[in-house]
């Protein structure tokens, strides 16, 4: 019981390092992605720093198997270069007893994940929506000055004579390139911006609406008296936009509204999501038994652990590989259940076995270093010259 303990303290305290270390290099190249929010879009430092900090509970739940399989090799390395495995083995200890501690941990981390992709991070994802809403409804009626040509994204223009004491935007030209099938280009006497649930939206009043189809020398001209153009994501849409599934509560995934146009035209995603928010608690499990099943087995100094080591990881990288990529094609394969849970499952039976019968697991046999001739020659002289 004492062992357990103390190799359950070793790697947990290992994996929330490795965790953090991690967390905090994924969330500084986010940073550096966001950096546009303070340069070109004139946002504020704390803004820049609620936004990037809202995908740090994303982060957390995709680095966290990782750190527990590199944790888990640590703490296993550690105790076979302390002599501690070989100790146990002598007193008469079973690799159930080592596995134990490590498959407890497991056992953690695959709830922690498990609660954080049901609850947390649905949240979050609404939260960094809508702030990101606000962002763009900010870069409309604050950082685009009148008499300017902004380009918000590639093929996405807008322009405004001026704009009132009130806030109203008064001479609006909105040009839309982006479909280089259709060109359309709304032009109107004024506009304003507006808050729909959360979700930014230009009224724009009094205008033209004119559509350039490809290949064709006329263009529609058509006359609107007030017009909704949805900026949230800058694309033209009417009405209250429906939540992407990584919003969504697990409840609406399992069981939506099958009428609605949101699930309609994204089955695939609704059950890429589902699959993808279930599947992270698995392989944790996986990884314990994998570390244990390559370093688990005292071995000598003599004895090379590199292999092993590189093994196991590889190994635990592929799993995890493969089960993202599992998670893309499910939208569009059944098969790919496959790969996202038979995968992982078939590893845990496996290595139990392997580890119930004691049988070897495949190692990746790595090259060995040898010095040159000629450098283990002028130690020898150097060491005969000392003497």
């Amino acid at each position: 019981m004492l062992i357990s303990r103390y190799i359950f303290r070793q790697t947990a305290s290992a994996l929330i390092m490795i965790l953090v270390s991690l967390t905090l290099i994924v969330w500084l190249t986010s940073l550096l992605r966001e950096i546009k929010l303070l340069t070109a879009q004139g946002q504020t430092f704390l803004l820049f720093l609620q936004i990037t900090a809202l995908a740090i509970p994303n982060l957390i739940v995709t680095v966290a198997p990782v750190a527990f399989l590199i944790a888990a090799l640590h703490s296993l390395n550690r105790l076979s270069g302390d002599s501690e495995l070989i100790v146990l083995s002598a007193a008469g200890s079973s690799v159930w007893r080592l596995l134990s501690p490590y498959l407890f941990l497991a056992v953690v981390v695959s709830m922690c994940v498990l609660t954080a992709n049901l609850f947390v991070l649905p949240k979050a994802a609404r939260l960094l929506g809508d702030t990101v809403s606000q962002v763009r409804a900010d870069v409309l009626s604050q950082v685009i000055q009148p008499g300017e040509f902004s380009d918000l994204e590639p093929g996405l223009t807008f322009h405004m004579r001026a704009k009132s004491d009130d806030g109203e935007l008064l001479g609006v030209v909105v040009r839309d390139e982006r479909d280089p099938k259709s060109v359309t280009t709304v032009i109107a006497e004024r506009g304003q911006i507006l808050q729909d649930e959360g979700r930014a939206s230009m009224m724009l009043h009094d205008g033209k609406i004119i559509r350039q189809q490809d290949g064709k020398t006329t263009a529609q001209i058509v006359d609107f008296t007030s017009y909704g153009f949805d900026i949230g994501d800058f694309s033209a849409k009417q009405g209250v936009r429906e939540r992407k599934p990584r919003e969504r509560d697990i409840g609406e995934l399992l069981y939506p509204d099958k009428e609605s146009a949101a699930y309609t035209n994204n089955k695939g995603s609704f059950r890429s999501e589902i699959h993808e928010r279930f599947s992270g608690a698995i392989y944790p499990i996986a990884f314990a038994i994998i570390a244990v099943l390559y370093l688990g087995r005292p071995k000598t100094t003599r004895e090379g652990r590199a292999g092993n080591l590189f093994t196991a990881f590889a190994l635990g990288a592929a799993i995890r590989i493969v089960g993202i990529a599992g998670v893309n094609i499910v939208g569009k394969k059944a098969w790919a259940l496959g790969l996202i849970y038979g995968i992982p499952v078939a590893v845990i039976a496996g290595g139990l076995v392997m580890l119930r019968y004691d049988i070897g697991a495949p190692v990746i046999a790595l090259p060995s270093l040898r010095l040159p001739s000629f450098l283990k020659r002028g130690g020898s002289a150097s060491a005969a010259s000392a003497s």
